[in-house]
């Protein structure tokens, strides 16, 4: 009964929407028009807004997105369902798919997908679980595991959610910690860990969005100031060490700790899943070997991108590197390399290897469905006029409050992302924007401003169940996609507050004296709600 009252109350929001824009229809005017009517207006936000919600009210990604994605194409088509079909599929769906840039995360992701499969076949993650299993003793042993595992992983937030996935998911699993807790300490690593480092694929989005100043120097400077990406992890070892958990994370926890129940809900996948067999010729070189190769060559793949073999010095090279290209290109030099290095010693025949081809690629259809239907909603938004929008809005508010101008820009990057579903949208978005009112602001403030720009747009992805890197962390763990939204955003609200509260001094004191007072905040609240868990549990 729960679940057909969901889907009414989704059937009826959707009527109640769509005959709103219909009847648009009669006064629309009869001429076409180069822009939507309600082009850089507040309407633009709907069709995300609308598909979060249902997705979290329904618990169903797939439609949830669709209607979105409807939603935001009558309002392109200004009511008009014909024009609004056409928008849909021509605009939307094939311009997606068609894109570069999107065909090379795609290629990249579906490479990712073999190489994980391949590590799984060869036994190199068996190897290395039965290698952990032995080391590690303790639930605190595991967590920090991933955790650091995480944290060598910087180059890309998506091959670091499905190799630590894939990793520590048995090891998890032998510590009774909840699919839902292992979602979050992939999720809470891989975009921050990014987010820091300097040679990374996030570090040469950043900078390609720069234009006036030198883009990677100006993400390294930010660093200190990127109060989310740092907090996150103070955050992340604070539970790792005193075993804290609130919100709806401490159910699945107090499930998977007292019953063995990892899933906790209804909707359980992978609950039955036979592990694939795997070589017993494999050890743990085979695990720690490819993934050596994909950091290598991904990262020559990037700087070769960004003209370093063509004379150009290394930090502008990568500064200036085609992250889709680079990761797509050496994730393919990659997987040749360790077809010779499993084949040639005979750990997996050619025919066992060929099958890895298949099963990696069906392990990625469905992130690579969402992630399509992500970009499809994320061009309708654009269609509308979003950017616009929220430029004017930042503009706006800038003018006569420059002290609280960070922590402006954090809570507009955060909205944004979190609407759109996107860190590098919300970069490509706003960064110009920040980087225009260098002229007005002073030095230090322009580098808190973007270092504000990048860490609302890391708490916003961490919040939205249409964020392609959050999905990327629900698939790694194999965890029910939005049972890791609803556990993590406690978390990631948690920190977003203390970073808020941080920029605000940040923008007063234009100091990195702002990190260590955030990081004592930070700490003040975990205390807090820790000691208020703790009444409760006695209570």
């Amino acid at each position: 009964m729960n679940f057909n009252k969901k889907h009414f109350f989704a059937v009826i929001t959707l009527v109640i929407v769509l005959s709103m824009l219909l009847t648009g229809v009669v006064f629309a005017d009869e001429a076409e028009e180069t822009l939507p009517t309600l082009y850089s207006t507040g309407w633009a936000l709907l069709p995300p807004i609308i598909a979060i919600i249902l997705a979290l009210i329904t618990k169903e990604v797939y439609s949830s997105l669709f209607i979105g994605i409807i939603v935001g194409a009558l309002l392109v088509a200004n009511g008009n369902p014909v024009n609004a079909v056409t928008t849909m599929v021509n605009d939307g769906f094939i311009s997606s798919i068609a894109s570069s840039w999107n065909v090379g995360i795609l290629m990249f992701l579906v490479i990712l997908g073999i190489i994980v499969a391949v590590m799984n076949k060869a036994g190199g993650s068996k190897a290395y679980g039965e290698w952990a299993k032995k080391k590690i003793k303790t639930r605190k042993g595991a967590m920090g595991a991933t955790f650091g595992l995480g944290c060598l992983i910087f180059v890309d937030d998506y091959f670091n959610c499905l190799t630590v996935g894939s990793v520590m998911r048995p090891v998890a699993d032998g510590h009774n910690i909840s699919r839902a807790k292992l979602a979050y300490l992939i999720d809470a690593t891989a975009a921050p860990i990014c987010m820091i480092a300097p040679i990374s694929s996030w570090a040469a989005a950043v900078s390609s969005n720069v234009e006036v100043y030198n883009g990677l120097d100006l993400f390294i400077r930010a660093i200190p100031y990127n109060f989310y990406s740092l907090l996150t992890i103070v955050m992340i070892l604070f539970i790792i060490f005193t075993g804290i958990d609130y919100g709806p994370m401490r159910k699945h926890e107090k499930n998977a700790k007292e019953k063995g129940d990892l899933f906790t809900t209804g909707d359980r996948p992978f609950e039955n899943a036979v592990p694939e067999a795997s070589s017993d010729k494999g050890g743990v070189i085979d695990l720690v070997l490819p993934v050596v190769i994909l950091i290598v060559f991904c990262v020559i793949g990037m700087i070769y991108t960004g003209g370093f073999f063509s004379g150009e010095s290394f930090i502008d090279a990568f500064a200036n590197s085609d992250a889709a290209i680079g990761l797509s290109t050496g994730s393919l030099v990659s997987l040749i390399l360790i077809f010779i290095w499993i084949v040639a010693r005979r750990v997996l025949s050619f025919k066992d290897f060929m099958e890895c081809i298949t099963a990696g690629f069906n392990a990625m259809v469905p992130p690579i469905l969402i992630l399509t239907f992500a970009w499809t909603l994320s061009s309708m938004t654009g269609a509308l006029g979003a950017a616009p929008f929220v430029a004017d809005l930042v503009e706006h508010s800038a003018e006569g409050f420059k002290m609280f101008l960070p922590a402006i820009i954090f809570v507009v990057a955060c909205f944004l992302a979190f609407a759109t579903g996107t860190s590098w949208g919300t970069f490509g978005i706003l960064i110009p924007i920040v980087v225009n009112l260098g002229s007005s602001i002073s030095e230090n403030m322009l580098i808190i401003g973007i270092s504000a720009c990048l860490a609302g747009a890391v708490c916003g992805d961490h919040c939205s169940p249409i964020s392609d890197t959050t999905i990327m962390a629900s698939s790694g763990a194999q965890c029910n996609h939005i049972n890791h939204v609803s556990t993590q955003l406690p978390y990631a609200l948690t920190v977003a507050g203390v970073s808020f509260v941080t920029y605000i001094i940040a923008g007063f004191l234009q100091s990195v004296v702002a990190l260590p007072i955030g990081i004592v905040l930070m700490l003040g609240t975990l205390y807090i709600v820790r000691t208020i868990n703790k009444s409760k549990a006695t209570a």
